[in-house]
């Protein structure tokens, strides 16, 4: 049986058309290289990670109607450096969402394109940064 074909947005969801897939720029991936500062740099891994998580739930939240606004007072970046728990958290945060974007994504309402359009041209740019600064570390995974 083949797989169901997927729609240009499925495809900028969940990458593996013009940029590579999240689980791919994830793989092997470990706390201390999420943790690593770079100089010059205002964030790492983990909080881009953490900023890609929160800004995904909210996203999805609103495109599947479970939320009708963006939630306020949302901090959308770490307050205080991850814990490896909460780092945890956010990589299984982010495999729960990327099959969920791409579900919704499937049929969408105008409201839920709009919604899962910016998500993401904005997960596109940040997706892009992490591939940089697995880059800089010396840790890119070859593509597959």
């Amino acid at each position: 049986m083949s797989a169901p074909s997927l729609n240009v947005l499925q495809y900028a969801l969940i990458g593996g058309a013009a940029f590579r897939r999240p689980e791919e720029l994830l793989a092997g991936l470990t706390w201390a290289e999420a943790t690593r500062a770079v100089p010059g740099l205002p964030y790492t891994l983990a909080d881009l990670l953490f900023h890609l998580a929160v800004t995904g739930r909210a996203s999805l939240d609103l495109a599947s109607g479970r939320a009708q606004a963006w939630p306020e007072h949302l901090s959308v970046w770490p307050d205080a450096p991850l814990t490896e728990a909460d780092f945890a958290a956010v990589l299984a945060e982010l495999q729960t969402a990327l099959p969920e974007a791409q579900l919704l994504a499937q049929d969408p309402s105008s409201r839920a394109r709009e919604v899962l359009t910016d998500l993401a041209a904005h997960a596109a740019y940040h997706w892009g940064q992490v591939a940089l600064l697995r880059r800089l570390h010396g840790t890119l995974p070859q593509p597959v």
